[in-house]
């Protein structure tokens, strides 16, 4: 199983790159309404940046709250998003203990799927892709 890892939160600069790279590999779409990992400022504009990306919990509970099974966690341990599925009911939203899942404008909810395609698009090395036991 991969995760995707914040490993230099320090060297970020927000340049967005790593969200304009996963919303245009997973969706087609250039969107930072359709991106699975989010910049934020912490302390305005002087302040640093905060990455915030899924943990790949081993008991997920945006899984248990979707009512309608279009989060699924594999046997393997990555995460499986079914978007015909989802309803945009939000419940998965709720329940996630740090907001890493959103909805996009079509409200349908965007979640990491632990793919690392964000992770060349950083210029400064603050995402890694781990290798983590099932």
């Amino acid at each position: 199983m991969h995760r995707l890892k914040v490993a230099h939160p320090e060297r970020c600069i927000g340049c967005l790159s790593c969200m304009f790279a996963c919303s245009r590999i997973n969706t087609g779409h250039v969107s930072l309404d359709r991106s699975a990992i989010k910049i934020k400022t912490q302390g305005g504009i002087e302040g640093d940046f905060v990455v915030v990306v899924c943990h790949a919990c081993r008991d997920p509970p945006c899984v248990k709250a979707c009512p309608t099974g279009a989060l699924e966690r594999r046997d393997d341990g990555n995460m499986k998003f079914h978007e015909d599925l989802c309803n945009g009911c939000g419940e998965c939203i709720d329940v996630c203990l740090i907001g890493a899942i959103s909805l996009d404008g079509d409200e349908k909810a965007v979640k990491c799927r632990h793919c690392g395609a964000c992770v060349a698009f950083c210029p400064h090395d603050v995402l890694e892709l781990e290798e983590v036991p099932a």
